[in-house]
């Protein structure tokens, strides 16, 4: 399948990415044009257009375009419902920032600063959150929470992640 996207990647436009080429389509393909083509290069190209706005997997109040692909594919590891509240907070300004965000923030505008296409910040920041992931699946087994089985209640899963941030449910 083919995804589409604004060019400049930095933390949303490279987070969301990742958790397609490893949770939703293996094979997808990333398209990267400027702001103002995504829509029309979407229809042309009949690819689905992600992080622009007013699209469905964008961002929606508080939430970014990686909680809209939690969303709308069911994903609810609470690694990765973690690693959402890592990305919401480095992408934009929530409420009750998680405090790797800042962090994950510099990370992705380093890489910006460094002149790679966004085919090559893709490719060299994957692995950063491969780290992520298994660090927050680390971190969430060391407080014993079941990462294998996420059947647990929302209030429950959510509570947990939040207990990592400091924030309360």
């Amino acid at each position: 399948m083919k995804w589409i996207t604004r060019e400049k990647v930095k933390v949303d436009r490279v987070a969301c990415p990742w958790l397609i080429k490893r949770f939703i389509d293996a094979q997808a393909e990333f398209i990267f044009v400027s702001a103002g083509q995504v829509e029309a290069k979407a229809r042309e190209l009949k690819a689905t257009p992600f992080d622009i706005p007013g699209c469905e997997l964008g961002h929606h109040g508080e939430e970014v375009s990686f909680d809209s692909f939690l969303k709308k594919y069911s994903l609810t590891d609470p690694a990765l419902l973690l690693l959402g509240q890592i990305v919401r907070a480095a992408d934009s300004h929530p409420t009750s920032p998680h405090p790797a965000g800042e962090g994950l923030r510099w990370i992705a505008h380093g890489f910006s600063a460094l002149d790679l296409s966004d085919h090559e910040i893709l490719e060299r920041e994957f692995v950063l959150y491969d780290a992520l992931y298994a660090e927050c699946r680390r971190r969430l087994q060391k407080r014993g929470s079941d990462v294998e089985s996420p059947a647990e209640a929302p209030g429950q899963t959510q509570a947990a992640c939040n207990s990592l941030n400091g924030t309360t449910v």
